[in-house]
Formats: structure tokens, sequence, C-alpha cells
């Protein structure tokens, strides 16, 4: 006869009731222990947010505008020459710093000499022809009546013709000395070469594109911007006022200052496909930290806001219905007040409306921060856990700490 199965499954359900036994267990303790299950949730939430604050405080804020800008050379010069000829010398290394009036080039001037001493011999010919005309009229008048006037006159024209005729000499001396001064081509501004566009030995021309160098003036130096053209009247309101306003020149990372200049031109028309207008500004670029064709920020002081009242910028935060900071209450919890924001400069926001000198806002901590929230100074919640450490433990078997 087969063996009775209920008997086999007795000691199986013994077990099951030892482990359901042994979990409710866990449980209760899981509960009961403190900082653990649902308690420590509880506590936890019961516990202050620690935050940062910041008061609201006056200061003079400056009001920027910026952009970005194109440095231009203040003087670009295309050297050319300006007679037909051989090159003979260049007198410049590339790169080369030259001053106006610093000799650059030298075109062969032998025809140029040549023609100059030709047109002094022509001059100095006909200055001897009217010298003895002049002695004959002289001749012709102390005569008086014993030479018709009709000789006399002819006379006189023949020197007013050669008076004429040396005038016009004289002309072309001066013509052939300004040719051969122009063989000897020199640096018309202060500035630097750039890449030599001839070699000695090459004709030149005075009709000739590329020319012989190119000089950039780099000191000083301007850089072109644009502003949109609501800027405008602002920048001539300020302009009346001030004169010349400030403006500086930034690098790519808009924080490390390159010069500092001024604001010399506002351009007389907008331009319709950007609604943008260009300005222009000045440096004296001392320290050539500006370069023809590179790029720049931009940053133009406008005015100053005397004694606004500002706040941390981390403070203010953006909700759905627009702008807000956490305001500290004098029962540790925070209020979240609607404020009306100006402009924001640096690490500071100015507020139009909405707080008063001395209130305190929340910069740090705001993550979990709702409307009523209780919160404690996060300088006061370090101090805390600092006191607790610095108290007597009780020692292991119940008496006090060594000492």
């Amino acid at each position: 006869m087969p063996p009775n199965p209920p008997a086999r499954r007795q000691p199986n359900r013994r077990w099951l009731w030892v482990v359901l036994l042994l979990l409710a267990l866990a449980g209760l303790a899981f509960w009961l222990i403190p900082g653990s299950g649902k308690q420590a949730g509880k506590d936890h939430k019961s516990q202050p947010a620690p935050v940062a604050v910041a008061p609201a405080v006056r200061k003079d804020i400056p009001v920027y505008l910026n952009g970005l800008g194109t440095v231009q050379a203040y003087n670009t010069v295309t050297v050319r020459s300006q007679v037909d000829g051989q090159l003979i010398e260049v007198a410049f290394r590339e790169g080369q710093d030259v001053h106006k009036g610093d000799l650059l080039a030298k075109i062969d001037p032998r025809v140029f000499q040549a023609q100059l001493e030709q047109a002094l011999g022509t001059k100095a010919k006909d200055q001897a022809l009217l010298e003895n005309a002049r002695r004959d009229l002289t001749r012709y008048v102390n005569l008086g009546n014993s030479i018709s006037a009709q000789t006399v006159d002819t006379q006189r024209a023949t020197v007013h013709q050669l008076e004429a005729t040396v005038q016009a000499d004289q002309g072309a001396v001066d013509n052939a000395r300004t040719q051969l001064s122009y063989t000897a081509i020199a640096s018309p501004i202060d500035g630097r070469t750039g890449i030599r566009q001839v070699d000695v030995g090459n004709i030149v021309h005075s009709a000739d594109a590329n020319g012989v160098v190119v000089i950039t003036q780099l000191q000083p130096i301007s850089v072109l911007f644009s502003l949109p053209q609501q800027n405008l009247q602002a920048i001539n309101r300020q302009t009346a006022a001030q004169g010349k306003l400030k403006v500086a020149a930034l690098d790519a990372d808009n924080r490390t200052p390159l010069d500092e200049g001024v604001l010399e031109l506002v351009d007389n028309q907008i331009d319709q496909a950007t609604g943008t207008i260009k300005l222009k500004a000045t440096f004296p670029n001392a320290q050539r930290m500006l370069w023809p064709g590179g790029f720049a920020n931009v940053r133009m002081l406008l005015t100053v806001e005397n004694q606004a009242l500002t706040v941390p910028t981390a403070a203010v935060q953006r909700g759905p219905q627009g702008p807000y900071v956490f305001l500290l209450q004098p029962d540790q919890t925070v209020k979240m007040q609607p404020v009306s924001v100006g402009i924001s400069e640096g690490e500071d926001s100015v507020i139009e409306k909405g707080l008063s000198d001395g209130d305190q806002v929340v910069t740090d901590g705001m993550a979990k921060l709702q409307d009523g929230s209780k919160v404690t100074l996060a300088d006061e919640a370090q101090k805390e856990p600092k006191e607790e450490s610095g108290k007597e433990k009780p020692h292991k078997h119940g008496g006090k700490a060594a000492q």
C-alpha cells in the first residue's frame, strides 16, 4: 500500500512558517530602527533645507552695449611707383615698422636725370635769349625818335614772348625734377609693411594693381561693429551728454581686455537688411593686441545706474508667472516673491520692483524649495555637526570617556 502523501508535506509547511516569522521580525526591526524606511523618510522630510542667502543692496551698475567687431587698420596704403622704370633697390624688410618719409624702394633714375638736364639746358638757352632781347629793347628805347615806334613795339613783344618761353621752361624743369624724385619711393604713413609684391630687377608701372607693398597703420587702430537700431537713440543721447563714449575691446572669451578706446563714429544710415547701425571705435593699440582683419568683442559703456537695488543673479529664478526670488522670512521659512528684473551685469541683477533694501534672498540650495519651506542657513547647518562632534561620548561600558 503506497505511503500517505500528506505525511511527507508536513516538514515543508513547518519551514515555511519559520521563514514568514523571520521576515515579519525583520520588517518590524526595519520600521523601528531610527533612520530607516518610512520613519527615516519622514525625519528627512521634516529637516529644514540648508540654503545660502545674500542681502539686496544698492550699488552703481554700469550699463553696457555689447557687439562683435572687425579690426581695421587706421590707414591702409598700397605703395605704387608713380613712374615707369626698373626697380633697382628694395630698402625695407617685410613686416618692418616704417615712418612717414622712410625710403622703401628705388627706380632707375638715369632716364629722369637726363630729362631734367635737358629741361635745364633749354631753360638756360631761352633765358640767354631773353636777356639779349631785353638789352636790345633798352637800346631802342634810349634812341628815342631815331628809331621807329614799330621797331620798339616789336622788340617789346619779343621780350614778352621770351619771358613766357622761360616760364614754360621752368615748368618743364619742375616736372622733370618731380619725375626724378618719384624714382625714390617713400612711405606715405607710419605703419608696418606687408609682403613685398615685386622683386628687384622687375619693370614697374604706375598702373600696377598690386604696387610694391601694402602698409597698414596699427597705432591707433579701429574696430568696426554693429548694434541693433533700437540702441541708436540712447547712443545719441549719451554722446550728446558725455562726449565720446568709452569702448573696451575684449578677447574671444569676452573676459580678457585687449584695449580701451572711444567711440569715434556712428554711421549716417541704418542697414535695412539687418536692422543694425554701424559704429567705429578707435584704440591706441599700444601693446598691439588688436590686428587688422581680426575679430574682437566690443563692450561700450552707455551709462551708469546710480544706487540701483541689486541681488546676486543666481538668486533670480524663472517661473510660469515670471521671475521670482525665494525671500527669507523671520520664521526661517521662504516665500516665493515675484520681482521685476532690470539689467544684469556680471554677478548682479537690478531689481526694479518686488524687494527692499536689506531683504535676504536665497542664492544657493533652491532645488527642493517651495513657498513656505523651512530652511536653515548653510553656515548654521555646518556648525551643528561640529557641535555634536565636540560633545563627550559615553564609554562603551557606561563610564565617561577617558580624560
